[in-house]
């Protein structure tokens, strides 16, 4: 998504501009400026070839691990690689999950920083409810699964696994699905899961933490602090920053702090704003260098080693027997929709903050739905939250599977149903008026 230009272009009367200031102010996901729209269209396209290349790659995983093959499956993922003198001595499965994703989590960092300085959460007023429902989006859904375990008598340990959105999946069913629908529908869930990355890498760093090292990290702030420098000293090449980045990454992980923390970190770290004689930012430019591979390599293989869970006719009835399985597929389906939508309207109600005028409620309550799609982010949480108990892990991947399937096919409904209502507003106002009978249309001025 191309960031705007931060010089102020030309504008109109400055009553009308004054006037439409203030409306968008309080309208939230107003009409984009060009450069934001450009950058939303990309980025969708991007993300949907993401999200169908995560589904395939989790459709493997699941044969693979549910065929005579799964010991083979099993074998690739605990197979040992890394220099063992750096305490990188790891398996297959432990590089996805703390490398490859600290990738995606780098791009959502960029994200994150270009929202800030250059998108809808520039303006506090108007950032204001994406952060309201995307926290509620969050609070909720942990609310549920401590509810359900409490009563259940289940372990709390997984409070946060159903709190997180995969963007990637949801960006691809909302494209497949609805090609008829506002764009600011696309634009609301996009922000939506900016905020969500945010809070959700926060929860890691935050509640999955142990054991510090503190030489370690105090390491890790060093390099994060060159690696600052260098790009304020307008310092360029990939032989200096690929090297930094794999060093940071490589202390945080030995501190004891997930390793995806330094993938954001540098992330917002980058530049997002244009300067004059620039076609592009330095996070836009490093962005669209790093998100094909993000989206086709390491989010892809994260999930070929995460969801090869076994998948049977007991496995799924387990999954509605147990509170902690439970908790989670409730979490997801019931906590998602009624804390995003339920937040979005309550800010709407009693804030200034208005809904987009192309938007309506049901549209809201379809996306809602959508963003308990928790897969890639989940399932990481999952294996933090219950790490040394594989009986129970595999369990809650399994929920969070059958509950991201359920949001998928539920908002699917709603969303199709919306869309073909758009389509028939389209088709009804794209047809010419018929003149009155005996007249014709009046010929145009000369």
């Amino acid at each position: 998504m191309a960031a705007p230009d931060p010089k102020p272009s030309s504008s109109p009367d400055p009553s009308s501009s004054s006037s439409s200031s203030s409306s968008s102010s309080r309208t939230f996901l107003g009409r984009l400026p060009l450069p934001e729209r450009t950058y939303l269209a990309e980025a969708l396209r991007t993300e949907t070839v993401g999200g169908v290349l995560l589904l395939i790659a989790a459709v493997v995983a699941l044969i693979w691990a549910n065929t005579p093959l799964s010991d083979s499956y099993r074998s690739v993922g605990a197979f040992h690689i890394g220099p063992v003198e750096l305490g990188l001595h790891l398996s297959v499965e432990h590089w996805a999950a703390d490398g490859l994703i600290a990738i995606f989590f780098f791009v959502a960092g960029i994200e994150l920083k270009r929202e800030l300085v250059a998108g809808e959460l520039r303006d506090p007023r108007r950032a204001a409810l994406p952060v309201i429902a995307a926290l509620c989006g969050m609070v909720t859904p942990a609310l549920v699964y401590a509810l359900v375990n409490t009563i259940g008598e289940g372990s709390m340990d997984g409070w946060a696994v159903p709190t997180a959105t995969d963007i990637a999946f949801a960006l691809a069913v909302l494209a497949v699905i609805g090609t008829s629908l506002p764009s600011a529908l696309r634009a609301f869930l996009l922000t939506l899961a900016v905020v969500d990355d945010l809070f959700a890498i926060l929860i890691i760093a935050v509640f999955f933490t142990e054991d510090i090292d503190l030489a370690a990290l105090g390491g890790a702030a060093l390099a994060l602090a060159a690696f600052w420098l260098l790009l304020r000293m307008n310092v360029h090449g990939w032989y200096i920053y690929v090297p930094l980045a794999l060093i940071i990454w490589g202390l945080m992980y030995n501190s004891g702090v997930h390793a995806t923390v330094a993938g954001v970190a540098m992330g917002l770290m980058l530049r997002c704003t244009r300067r004059e004689g620039e076609t592009r930012s330095p996070g836009e430019y490093i962005e669209h260098l790093v998100r094909p591979f993000s989206a086709a390599i390491a989010v892809p293989l994260f999930a070929l080693f995460a969801a090869g869970v076994p998948v049977s006719g007991s496995a799924l009835v387990d999954v509605f027997s147990s509170p902690e399985t439970l908790g989670v597929v409730l979490g997801l389906v019931v906590g998602k929709t009624v804390g995003i939508f339920g937040g979005t309207w309550l800010t709407a109600r009693f804030t200034r903050a208005e809904l987009n005028k192309e938007l309506a409620w049901p549209d809201v309550f379809a996306v809602s739905a959508l963003a308990g799609i928790g897969f890639t982010v989940s399932l990481l949480i999952g294996e933090l939250a219950f790490a040394g108990n594989s009986t129970l892990t595999g369990e809650v991947k399994a929920s969070v599977l059958l509950g991201s399937l359920i949001a998928a096919v539920f908002s699917s409904v709603l969303l199709r149903l919306r869309n073909r209502r758009y389509r028939a507003l389209h088709d009804s106002e794209g047809e010419p008026a018929e003149p009155p009978a005996g007249r014709h249309p009046a010929a145009p001025p000369p």
